[in-house]
């Protein structure tokens, strides 16, 4: 059975998350295609890694679009903001492989095209986190930009724990949920 474009781009973000300098030759054996099936989707490793790119993006716009992050902004309604931010996390769970990569990998930060997109769809979380500050759902004392990459870092903390089997899938929505609005402190008993 021949694999879709998109089920190659799932299995190259799967292995380049494991080994971010794979080549082409690589990528194709852990899709468990040939080279030239690979290369007639993708005429070069850096026509692959801007599709990646591209994915990336497009997944991290629609969990922002299901969370409905840009109506939570403008209301500055604490629920709405709340109900927003908990779906939006629980949303960048789902597609924290593609979103880590975009994120991450060094050709993403490089062309112009996805780091304007990059930076266009982080910009619109800041404005949501510093609407939830203001909306005293999130603390006030951060900058939004903070908040925003500590959101980032633990995404990856959830690629990368994963990846390596530290935590179990069924597990991150609570552990990303209780680190980000409790931190690591030791809670007092109450």
């Amino acid at each position: 059975m021949a694999m879709s474009r998109e089920q190659i781009m799932s299995t190259a973000i799967q292995h380049l998350n494991e080994n971010p300098l794979a080549s082409m030759a690589q990528l194709a054996e852990a899709a468990g295609i040939s080279r030239a099936t690979l290369h007639r989707q993708f005429s070069s490793r850096e026509e692959l890694m801007l599709a990646l790119g591209r994915r990336a993006h497009e997944q991290w716009e629609q969990v922002q679009e299901r969370s409905g992050v840009v109506d939570a902004t403008a209301s500055g309604d604490p629920e709405v903001i709340g109900k927003a931010l908990d779906a939006m996390l629980a949303g960048l769970i789902e597609v924290a492989d593609a979103y880590g990569f975009g994120l991450t990998d060094y050709a993403m930060l490089v062309n112009p095209e996805l780091k304007r997109r990059s930076d266009e769809l982080e910009e619109r979380e800041i404005a949501f986190y510093a609407a939830a500050q203001q909306a005293g759902v999130l603390r006030a004392d951060l900058p939004a930009r903070w908040i925003s990459n500590t959101v980032y870092g633990l995404l990856v903390a959830v690629r990368e724990s994963l990846r390596r089997g530290d935590v179990a899938r069924r597990d991150v929505p609570r552990l990303l949920l209780t680190t980000y609005l409790h931190g690591a402190a030791r809670r007092e008993e109450s």
